[in-house]
Parts: C-alpha cells; structure tokens; sequence
C-alpha cells in the first residue's frame, strides 16, 4: 500500500514539474541557452531561474588544438543566448565563443545574443602609455617586457599600442552577434565599438544589498575607489548608502606594478570599503588595503565585480590585513575560494537571467541597473 502512495505521489510531482515546465516555455517559447566551457556553472544557474533546459552543445579540440562545435539541437528560428565569460584560457574560449555564435548563426537562428559577463581584454581600450620603445638616441629594444628593464633617463615610452578591446567588438559582429549582455565593462566607451546593442548590466545593486546584509556597521563606513578611474563608481554606491567616500591616487611605473599611492580624504575610525570593477594580481587593492589600516582604518574589505586573481594574487590576499574580500560570479570562484578564505562570492547569475527574459520578451532592462531582481 505505501508503496502504491509512493509511486501515485512522484507520478504526481512528476506531472506537477511538467506541467510547471509547459507554463514556462509557453511564457517564453522559441528560445534557446547555451554555455561555452568557460563557465557551465553560472549558465546552468541562469537556465534555472529561466526555468528551461540548457541548450546541448558539444565544445571539442582537435589534436592540432583547432576548437570544434557542434550545437547538438535545431535552432532554426529560435532565440538564442549564449553564455560565455573572459576568463581562464581566454584566447581559447573567446575563439570558441566566435565559432559558437557563427554555428548558430548560420544553421538559421533569428537572433543571436552573446552574455558575456566578463568582457575579454577589456583593459586594452585605448592607446595609452603602453610598451618600452628605446632609448633616448632612438635605438630600438629587441628584448620582451620581462628582459627588458626599465630606467627613467635611458627609456621612453612610446604609444604603438592595439585598442585589442575594439578588435574583438569586430569579431563578435562579424561572427554575427545580433546583441552583447555584459556586466561592468571596465570602460564604458566600449559600448561605442559595436554597431549592434549592448546591454551592460551593474554589480552595484547586488553589491549596495550585500553590504548593508553583511556589515552591520555599513553607516559608520567609507567607500574607497583604489584609482581615479573608479570615482563615478563609487560615489555612486556612497550616495545610495549616504556616507562619505575617498579615493587613492596611483601612479603606475607599467602594467602590473604601482609606484607610489596618495590617500585623498579621511578615513579615521571607520570601516573602508575598497570598490572596483577587476582584479587581477591583486597588487593595487592589497597596497591600498596597508594604505588604509596606516589612515586609521578600523577594518577594510574589498568589493570587486570580476576576480580574476592570477599570478600571486591569492597569496597577496591571504598575506593582507582583509576582513574579506567579496568578487561576483562573472568568473569561476570555486578553485580561488578554496585556495583563500577571505574570498566571499555575490551570485549575480539572477541578473544574467533577468535581462535575458527581458530581452526575449521585449521588455526593458533598465529596471536592472538599480534593483536586483529576486
């Protein structure tokens, strides 16, 4: 008998997600999600909440290391997102991210949206500073950076740099992206490189959340930019919380390696709260973090939308007077989380799902940029 009144209840929970799948895909019929190999998890994440199945997709290398993809369903007609971030081996699955859209694009989608929630070589934006040219009497420098060693009075630098970041807009377009969902690009202007739309989503409402769930002494604090570049974005979230903010004035010697830091405001007893949109070596936020603690910080955490965390970044972090340092899930965490304790991870991937309903269903999605939906 109980085993007739089990078998009769998972019939009807059975039946129940069915029916319960069948109410969603009739909401929103004709779409398809598929995710690259960059980040399966947040793909899988954002599926979920849409309350359909993950695209099938077969990401395959050849043994000369050529990418090979096979979209593993019909997609005539259809919608289709695709989920892929800058992160990891980011030649390899940007490559993969290109060949992906065009295999949607010519087995007939109607629309192909590229969600890339960390935008690759974003950094490289503009012609700037860039490279060791040669000296003074115009003699060339045959070595590469790491050989190469800079001295003020017997180097100059020169501005033969690519503007990479526009290179790729033009990938994308040519593979036939129809539309680009990204999150906290690094420079707004990237948006201008695409002819197509561009929807550039903002960690800011899920950061505001955070902290005011996990810093009871969030009015008592202030937010931090480690650079000028980031003063907009943090006098933005100081305004939201109605507190003061500072900023740290860098100068950089090259890529990757800060020369000297100036502390612009007051900081004294209270809690410091360093805002930024990447991290990478971690060597900025960690110099800003001693910076702080020697102004009368009484605790620092570190907000970063994309943690990319290379190089020695993790044992920067775990070295550093951090109460915690808290990244989005635009890139894999899992592997840095383990390695560090400090790192705490905001799931945005409700964001990600949120503008993709939006836009299937022609909806507007600037309802996102100041509310987490939930």
């Amino acid at each position: 008998m109980e085993d007739v009144e089990g078998e009769i209840k998972a019939e009807s929970d059975s039946s129940s997600s069915s029916s319960r799948n069948l109410i969603l895909q009739s909401r929103m019929p004709n779409i398809k999600v598929f995710s690259g190999s960059s980040h399966l998890d947040l793909a899988q994440r954002v599926v979920d909440r849409l309350g359909i199945d993950l695209g099938k997709v077969v990401t395959k290398k050849f043994s000369n290391l050529e990418t090979c993809v096979e979209i593993g369903e019909s997609v005539r007609g259809e919608d289709v997102y695709i989920v892929q971030s800058g992160s990891g081996e980011i030649n390899d699955n940007l490559m993969e991210l290109l060949i992906m859209i065009n295999a949607c694009k010519i087995a007939s989608a109607s629309r192909v949206t590229a969600v890339i929630p960390c935008f690759p070589y974003a950094r490289q934006d503009k012609k700037d500073k860039a490279g060791l040219e040669g000296k003074d009497d115009g003699s060339k420098v045959v070595a590469t950076p790491p050989q190469a060693r800079f001295k003020s009075n017997e180097w100059k630098f020169r501005s033969r740099a690519p503007i990479s970041a526009k290179l790729v807009a033009n990938m994308l377009s040519v593979a036939g992206a129809d539309h680009i969902i990204t999150m906290d690009l690094h420079a707004s202007q990237i948006q201008g490189f695409f002819d197509i739309p561009v929807d550039n989503l903002y960690a800011e409402p899920a950061v505001l959340k955070w902290i005011k769930e996990n810093i009871p002494e969030w009015r008592n604090s202030i937010i931090v930019s480690p650079d000028a570049g980031g003063a907009k974005r943090v006098t933005s979230i100081a305004d939201r919380l109605n507190v003061e903010f500072a900023l740290i004035h860098k100068e950089r010697r090259k890529a990757n390696e800060v020369a000297s830091m100036v502390l612009v405001g007051d900081v004294k007893d209270r809690i410091a709260i360093l805002v930024d949109d990447m991290a990478d070596t971690c060597g900025t936020i960690c110099h800003a973090a001693e910076k702080l603690m020697d102004a009368g910080a009484t605790k620092v955490y570190a907000i970063l939308t994309h943690g990319i965390f290379s190089g020695p970044a993790i044992s920067r972090i775990n070295n550093a007077c951090f109460e915690a340092v808290v990244v989005t899930n635009t890139i894999p965490q899992e592997e840095h989380m383990r390695d560090c304790p400090k790192i705490q991870c905001i799931d945005v991937s409700m964001m990600f799902a949120e503008a993709v309903r939006r836009t299937h269903n022609g909806e507007s999605v600037s309802y996102l940029f100041s509310n987490v939906p939930y």
